[in-house]
C-alpha cells in the first residue's frame, strides 16, 4: 500500500504539478491552450477574437493562440490547485499507511490526518471550480467572445460527500484511539 501511494505521490506531483508549471514558467511548451466552457445558445459554432478563438456550441473550446505568460497562468491555475490538494491527500495517506505497517491503526495522529483529508476533500470539489470560473472569467475579460462564454460553477458533489465520509472515519478513528487508550493498562 505504500508504494501504491508513493507511486500515486510521484505521478500526480510530476504530471500535474511540476510539469505544468514547467510549460508556465520554464522550458518545457505549454501544457494547455485550450478551456472547455459553456456558450450561450445565441453564439454562433465559431467566434474568433484575435488571439482568441471559441469552437463549438453549448459545450466549446476557448483556444488561446500564443498564450502569454499570464494567460498560461490562468490556463492552469484550477488544475494545479486541485493537483496540489491532491498531492496533500496522498502524502498524509502515505504518513497513515506507514502506521498501518507497524500495526498501530488507532493512533491520534491518524484521526488528525483524517480531519485534514476531510477539509482538503472539500477544498478539492469547492475550489477548484471557483477558481475555473474566476479565471475562465478573466480570461475572456475584454476579448469579442465575452459575451458568449457562461461560466456557471459547479462544485463537485463527489467530493464533498467523501470529504463527509472520510470525517465520519475520523470519527470512528478517534473512538478507536480511545478505546485502545482505555484497555492498554489492562493487559
Amino acid at each position: 500500500m505504500e508504494m501504491a501511494l508513493g507511486l500515486g505521490l510521484l505521478l500526480v506531483g510530476l504530471f500535474k504539478v511540476v510539469f505544468p508549471i514547467l510549460g508556465v514558467f520554464g522550458p518545457l511548451p505549454p501544457i494547455t491552450d485550450t478551456r472547455e466552457v459553456s456558450v450561450a445558445a445565441s453564439a454562433p459554432g465559431a467566434t474568433a477574437s484575435g488571439p482568441v478563438t471559441l469552437h463549438g456550441t453549448g459545450q466549446a473550446d476557448l483556444v488561446f493562440h500564443d498564450p502569454g505568460l499570464g494567460d498560461r497562468l490562468l490556463l492552469i491555475l484550477p488544475g494545479l490547485t486541485g493537483a496540489v490538494l491532491l498531492v496533500v491527500i496522498f502524502n498524509l495517506l502515505l504518513l497513515m499507511a506507514r502506521t498501518f505497517h507497524a500495526e498501530d491503526f488507532f493512533v491520534p495522529e491518524n484521526t488528525r490526518r483524517l480531519l485534514v483529508i476531510a477539509g482538503v476533500l472539500l477544498l478539492v470539489g469547492t475550489l477548484p471550480p471557483a477558481l475555473d470560473v474566476m479565471t475562465t472569467n478573466l480570461l475572456v475579460k475584454g476579448t469579442a467572445v465575452e459575451q458568449a462564454v457562461r461560466t456557471p460553477y459547479a462544485m463537485s458533489t463527489a467530493a464533498v460527500f467523501g470529504a463527509l465520509l472520510t470525517a465520519a472515519a475520523a470519527a470512528a478513528f478517534r473512538r478507536g484511539a480511545r478505546l485502545r487508550e482505555d484497555t492498554e493498562g489492562l493487559v
